[in-house]
């Protein structure tokens, strides 16, 4: 664009040359038409009359091409003078022996000058050609870039710098706020930029009241147009459609109708441009939020959904065994008032494990999850995992395979832990009864990690699946008579990767499903040693 912009620049300088700056168009002409001369005299041409004038012709047409009619005019009779000088009798004379002659000098500088204006009209037009192309290809070249802008700051300030450079003269951008009000649009300085900026122009009362009264009428005002023609300052709206979306204003120095019709119609095509992209940038920020206020809404339903639906149940066994309990005590024997208690308390601890996956998942979510790091041993922590689940893992075998050594790591127990329960239920819930739940351990000393791995015996995955399990409120369909809220792996998830590990399910060799569990160690925790265990501070 910027090729384009100094190509303009070049042209307007042609065109704005003064008297004296065209002297040496004259001084040029002078001397071509004189070596003609010498020539037409060596090559022996001073007979033929008809061709000579026809030769004489090229310095005016150059002239006119190259240096406007001034100079043309100026060789046109320059050359009628040399001609009747050196080639009409008598020669070397201005006397005229043939009174005729003077009608064909005066036909031929008509002529001349009449060439000369047809010569500098396309001149004129290829000027204005050239001029329009570079436009049209700025503001190519200016639509191509802020087609990729997505930020409303970015577009306005890539859009005023532009227009600068195209007009070359300060720019000014006025956007309403959220009362409707016009304010000039000022970029926001970086920390380096701050102390370096210079002022803005369009910045005063004036400037500010002429954009407000462009941006409620809905026309341009300004220097070249019929509206407040005084003004230093062009201002053209910002509209598309039916809709106004501020007001673009630009400084003009010149004084001439001609350019300042083509600076407004530029201004105006800019100004196209710029609403477009404004009005594209507001509508894909709508569409985000949209998008976001949908996203939230079908959480928020599916959230409400999932937790009155695993609430109700622990909910009714509690409701239900206390209710035995304070009604018909006398009746139940010793047997059935421990397996009503024990259902109060599988009930209290399945809401207590709902709770917290929900509280968890706010943490994640909000940012505020914090790890309170601190060496732990992996046998100790699995302990307490199966303590956790053995309220309702009875009908289940549940193996644990260890290293023959103590394993210790460095992280946060107590969500290590909660992970370990989520994933060692969902191997209860989704397994058959009988069935066999192993945890495994191993601890890789060459690459400084920690794999935990958990298989089930389960219904299984498939692979197409698997990538999704881990996502919010996802259920897979063959699932679904089993309550859940879909939120157990994906809170694994977040703690697992907020230890810098990773998670993913697979399928277990002997059926069902694995989930495996990469967690760092470092080197640091693989030379502990046991007598130094501690919490340790961050």
């Amino acid at each position: 664009m910027s090729e384009h912009i100094e190509e303009g620049k070049d042209k307007e300088s042609m065109q704005g040359l003064s008297r004296w700056e065209r002297v040496p168009a004259y001084i040029w002409a002078t001397l071509g038409i004189i070596l003609l001369t010498v020539l037409l005299h060596i090559i022996g041409m001073s007979d033929d009359w008809v061709n000579v004038a026809l030769v004489y012709l090229f310095p005016i047409l150059i002239s006119a091409v190259y240096w406007g009619m001034g100079p043309a005019v100026y060789a046109a009779t320059l050359s009628v003078v040399m001609f009747d000088f050196f080639f009409v009798p008598p020669y070397l004379s201005f006397t005229v022996e043939d009174l005729r002659y003077l009608i064909s000098f005066a036909v031929y500088l008509a002529v001349a000058i009449m060439t000369a204006n047809l010569a500098g009209r396309l001149r004129q037009q290829l000027d204005r050609v050239k001029s329009r192309e570079a436009t049209t290809n700025a503001l190519y070249d200016l639509s191509r870039q802020i087609t990729a802008i997505t930020d409303l700051d970015t577009l306005l300030d890539n859009m005023t710098s532009q227009i600068s450079l195209m007009l070359g003269s300060p720019a000014a951008m006025y956007l309403p706020d959220q009362q409707d009000e016009l304010k000039l649009w000022i970029k926001q300085k970086s920390a380096s930029e701050i102390g370096t900026e210079k002022s803005t122009w369009g910045g005063h009362s004036s400037d500010l009241a002429i954009a407000d009264w462009v941006y409620k009428q809905g026309q341009v005002a300004g220097k070249g147009s019929t509206k407040l023609g005084e003004s230093a300052g062009l201002y053209v709206p910002l509209r598309t459609e039916n809709h106004i979306h501020g007001v673009i204003a630009v400084h003009l120095t010149t004084n001439e109708l001609e350019k300042q019709q083509e600076q407004r119609q530029l201004l105006e095509a800019c100004g196209s441009l710029a609403a477009g992209a404004i009005a594209r940038v507001k509508l894909a920020e709508e569409a985000r939020l949209a998008q976001v206020t949908a996203e939230s809404e079908r959480i928020r339903t599916a959230l409400l959904d999932s937790v009155s639906h695993e609430l109700r149940t622990p909910l009714t066994a509690i409701i239900g065994s206390a209710t035995g309990l304070m009604e018909n005590d006398s009746l139940f024997t010793p047997e059935d008032r421990r397996e009503l208690t024990g259902n109060i308390r599988d009930g209290a601890l399945r809401m207590n494990r709902l709770v917290t996956n929900l509280l968890g998942m706010v943490r994640l979510e909000s940012g505020m999850l914090q790890l309170n790091r601190k060496w732990c041993d992996v046998g100790d922590m699995i302990s307490i995992v199966l303590e956790k689940v053995r309220e309702f893992s009875s009908h289940r075998e549940i193996v644990v395979k260890l290293p023959e050594e103590p394993v210790f790591f460095y992280g946060d127990e107590v969500l290590l832990e909660q992970v370990l329960v989520n994933i060692v239920s969902n191997a209860i819930k989704y397994s058959p009864d009988d069935s066999k739940v192993t945890i495994g351990v191993k601890k890789d000393m060459s690459h400084a990690s920690l794999t935990l791995i958990v298989d089930d015996q389960g219904i299984g995955i498939s692979e197409a699946e698997r990538v999704y399990i881990f996502d919010k409120f996802y259920r897979s369909p063959s699932t679904q008579h089993i309550t859940g809220t879909g939120l157990g792996l994906a809170i694994c998830k977040g703690i697992v990767e907020v230890h810098g590990g990773t998670i993913q399910a697979e399928a277990n060799p002997d059926g069902g499903t694995r989930i495996r569990i990469d967690l760092p160690a470092g080197t640091d925790e693989l030379s502990f040693s046991c007598p130094a265990q501690g919490e340790v501070g961050e």
